[in-house]
């Protein structure tokens, strides 16, 4: 009886499929120990010790080319420094699906939040936040694909983040990004204010918002300084997609007293 076995015995032996296994063979990194005279491929014991390494390898995230170069000329210390290599990459994916994860929990709790506060109005403390300006415009102008496109970078996480909208007086307009690891240029500066969410089918309505946030400072002898934010939480339109999600707020000066600013918003 032959010590080698078929391409498919050897496929369920490995858990893996024939064209897999064809594929190898295709690319170079791993060849029948012979074939036999009805033209199957017979495969050996050095052959499942090559192809477990192979998987092995394709496990730690060696791409089948790299196994290739070293099979054909490589040393320990070349399979040292990739498998080195491989653990920073890994290593890396495993922050990114932390901050993934941490991002999509973020998405439930702002959620939570927003559905389930009777009080649209709410005086909260908040840290100190540094953002990044991305442009400026009129507030007259409505935003669309062009505009954006004008801007000459690209943003492409630009709906996973808060978008700040910075009024400046009655004419300007500074859309804003939080800065994170980025070099920052302006700057909401640690205090109480007072803020307001709301959800609207269009941006049409937004200006009876503002009404009602200023009356409702108003009434309660609140003393607002500086601008006006609005904060567009775009992806919380993932559970209701026919509305927009806004938060406005305002920095909230209980001696009632204004400051000044420089590049910082009081």
């Amino acid at each position: 009886m032959k010590k080698e076995i078929t391409i498919g015995e050897f496929a369920k032996l490995m858990n893996v499929s024939v064209h897999q296994i064809r594929y190898f063979e295709e690319k170079g990194v791993l060849f029948p120990a012979y074939i036999d005279d009805n033209q199957y491929r017979m495969y050996g014991i050095d052959e499942i010790y090559r192809l477990a390494h192979i998987l092995l390898l394709r496990k730690a995230g060696l791409s089948v080319q790299a196994i290739r170069d070293w099979s054909d000329e490589g040393t320990p210390d070349d399979m040292k420094r990739m498998l080195t290599q491989s653990i920073s990459t890994l290593e890396a994916e495993i922050e990114r699906l932390r901050a993934l994860s941490g991002f999509i929990g973020k998405i439930l709790d702002e959620n939570e939040l927003f559905t389930g506060n009777n009080a649209s109005f709410q005086l909260i403390k908040r840290d100190r936040l540094v953002l990044s300006s991305w442009f400026e415009t009129h507030v007259d102008t409505e935003l669309d694909a062009r505009l954006l496109a004008r801007q000459g970078c690209t943003l492409p996480d630009l709906f996973e983040a808060d978008i700040h909208y910075i009024y400046e007086g009655d004419q300007r307009l500074l859309l804003c990004t939080e800065a994170h690891d980025r070099e920052g240029d302006v700057i909401l500066p640690a205090g109480e204010y007072l803020t307001y969410q709301f959800s609207i089918g269009s941006e049409e309505e937004l200006q009876q918002h503002f009404n009602t946030f200023q009356s409702f400072a108003d009434d309660r002898l609140l003393h607002l300084t500086g601008t006006r934010i609005l904060v567009e939480k775009s992806y919380l339109s993932l559970f209701t997609q026919e509305s927009l999600h806004y938060e406005l707020l305002a920095h909230v000066d209980r001696e009632g007293s204004g400051h000044g600013r420089r590049k910082e918003i009081r």
